[in-house]
Order: C-alpha cells, then sequence, then structure tokens
C-alpha cells in the first residue's frame, strides 16, 4: 500500500471524541478475561497509544514483526476485519504482535501515519513501515498478506523471540530477554548515545554471536561513531581531488551511507575497487563488505553490490 501524502484529520479531533474513547478503553480494561476476543486472551494483542507507540511498537518490531489495526468505535468495517486479525494473532501464537491503535484517541499518531480512511493495516518491520491495506478484507486474502509480511520478516532476519515457553509476543520484552535489550539499544540510539547502543548489541552477541539484528545495529554505531568523527568538508574535498585514494572515498562513502545515500556509498567503492590494485583495492573491499552488516544481510542492495564485487574480484 502506497501511503497517502498531505493527509490531516481536519485539524485536532475535539476532547469529546478523547474522552469517549479513554472510557471505552477503561471498560475494556475492567471487562473479565474470559469476555475477551481469542487474540487478546493470548497475549499478542495490544492497544498503543500516542505515548507508547516507539516501545510497544518501534521497538518490538525490531525482533518481531508488528501489525498495526487503526480503528475507530464509529467504523463498521472496522469491526468486521478486527476480530479476523485477532484470530489470527491468537493462530500466529507470537510470531506477531497485533497493535490496535483507536484514531479518535491518538490524533498525533494518526497524523505520523498518514491515516487516510479505516480500517487500516500496515505491517512495521525493523522500525519501518513494510506494508499494508486499506478496508476489511476477507480472511484468506489477510492470511495471504501476512504470509508475504512474515516472509519480508524472514528476509530481513527477524524471528520471533520464543522457544523457551512464553508466548513470543511477551519472551522478547522480559526483563532480561532480547527484545528489552533491543529496545535499550533502539532508545540510546534515539537520544544519541552510541557507546550505550554499542553495550547493548555486544551483549546481544556475546551469547548470539549470529543475531542479524545486533550485528545490523553495531554496524551502524560503528558507522555514526566514524561519520562524527570527520571533517565532512574535508572529506568531500578529499575524495574528489584523490579519486584513486582509498581511505579517502570509504571515508566519504561513511557519509553517503549515513545519510541514506546507499547506492551511491556502494558505488562509489565498488568504482575505488576497480580502478586500484593492491592495498589500495583491498581497503576499499573491506571497508565495502563491513558496510554490509549495516544493513539487513538480505537487503537486494547489498546482495547487488556483492553480486557486482564478485565480479570485479573473478
Amino acid at each position: 500500500m502506497t501511503q497517502p501524502r498531505n493527509f490531516s484529520l481536519h485539524g485536532a479531533v475535539d476532547l469529546g471524541a478523547r474522552q469517549a474513547a479513554a472510557q471505552r478503553r477503561q471498560r475494556a480494561a475492567e471487562a473479565p478475561a474470559a469476555g475477551g476476543s481469542p487474540g487478546a486472551q493470548s497475549g499478542f494483542v495490544i492497544d498503543v497509544t500516542d505515548e507508547t507507540f516507539n516501545t510497544d511498537v518501534v521497538a518490538r518490531s525490531r525482533t518481531v514483526p508488528v501489525i498495526l489495526d487503526l480503528w475507530a468505535e464509529w467504523c463498521g468495517p472496522c469491526k468486521q476485519l478486527s476480530p479476523v486479525l485477532e484470530k489470527l494473532a491468537a493462530e500466529a501464537n507470537g510470531a506477531f504482535v497485533l497493535a490496535k491503535v483507536d484514531v479518535d484517541a491518538n490524533p498525533q499518531l494518526s497524523a505520523a501515519l498518514q491515516v487516510q480512511s479505516i480500517p487500516m493495516v500496515v505491517a512495521v518491520i525493523g522500525g519501518q513501515v513494510a506494508d499494508g491495506f486499506l478496508g476489511a478484507m476477507p480472511e484468506a486474502q489477510v492470511r495471504q498478506w501476512l504470509g508475504q509480511v512474515m516472509q519480508v520478516a524472514d528476509q530481513l532476519g527477524l524471528q520471533p523471540p520464543g522457544g523457551d515457553g512464553q508466548p513470543a509476543g511477551q519472551a522478547g520484552f522480559a526483563d532480561a530477554g532480547p527484545g528489552a535489550i533491543y529496545g535499550e539499544a533502539q532508545q540510546a540510539m534515539q537520544r544519541g548515545d552510541l557507546d550505550a547502543a554499542a553495550a547493548a548489541f555486544e551483549k546481544i552477541l556475546a551469547t548470539s554471536p549470529a543475531d542479524p539484528v545486533a550485528t545490523m545495529g553495531l554496524g551502524q554505531v560503528s558507522l555514526f561513531r566514524r561519520v562524527e568523527s570527520y571533517d565532512q568538508a574535508a572529506v568531500r574535498r578529499d575524495a574528489a581531488s584523490r579519486p584513486a585514494d582509498a581511505l579517502a572515498q570509504t571515508r566519504l562513502a561513511d557519509i553517503e551511507l549515513a545519510s541514506g545515500q546507499i547506492e551511491n556509498a556502494f558505488d562509489r567503492l565498488l568504482a575505488t575497487v576497480s580502478r586500484t590494485s593492491g592495498e589500495e583495492r583491498d581497503i576499499a573491499r573491506k571497508h565495502l563488505v563491513s558496510l554490509f552488516d549495516v544493513l539487513p544481510p538480505k537487503d537486494p542492495q547489498v546482495a547487488r553490490a556483492r553480486a557486482r564485487l564478485s565480479s570485479l574480484l573473478f
């Protein structure tokens, strides 16, 4: 689903709507457990607010896909779709977490997600909105869509944190569980504390050396540390004036990658490998390989760069 642009909720949601939504949440919290939906009973359905989104969705999505169900009390199609999503969440047994967002009660979150109409469902994987759909789809189509979402999660190296007897949606947020450590690392990155983020990722790698998310996170920390140490204007001048200087090119590639110019960074180092030899070529090659760890292991841009590097070397 292409995210809608330049959408607003026509101003702030009135206080009456917010109060009514808060009352609905309170009634739901006070209802007996036996009266809840199958998904809610399993613990894999959560209510998300403007205030809890970063922790309950963004941080959690680093370890398990999160499906956002944006709904409202007045929305008839929402009442058709939500039970289907909750049923599938219960069946999945922690392979994903269903996060429900009342758009009336959470206008900031609705605006951030550029909600155009409801029901609106999006998948959040690794902190990024990956896919979604609008409207109440039949269960078979929702199952098919979820299968695609799980394939994306697998390609990004995400694995549900279960396996110790707890449901995956809960085990990942146990005090000593990997999900909690991922959350610590994410929060540290957001506040710019690279040392704390590195320590958290290293803690995970100490027990799970092949963990793809922690490997990627530590690679990002190393990249940001290097870029912070550069005089960026000088780096750009050096790279422009010394095209065969591998170190000059690796520094500018760092800056490009940190600013999201992935293809430019990879192309720069591939070109350096192509035009140099000996030690200079080896510097460029090793640095390019190290940058692959900054992205998910099955990222298509990494795959293309690996293939091009292989053709240059062999």
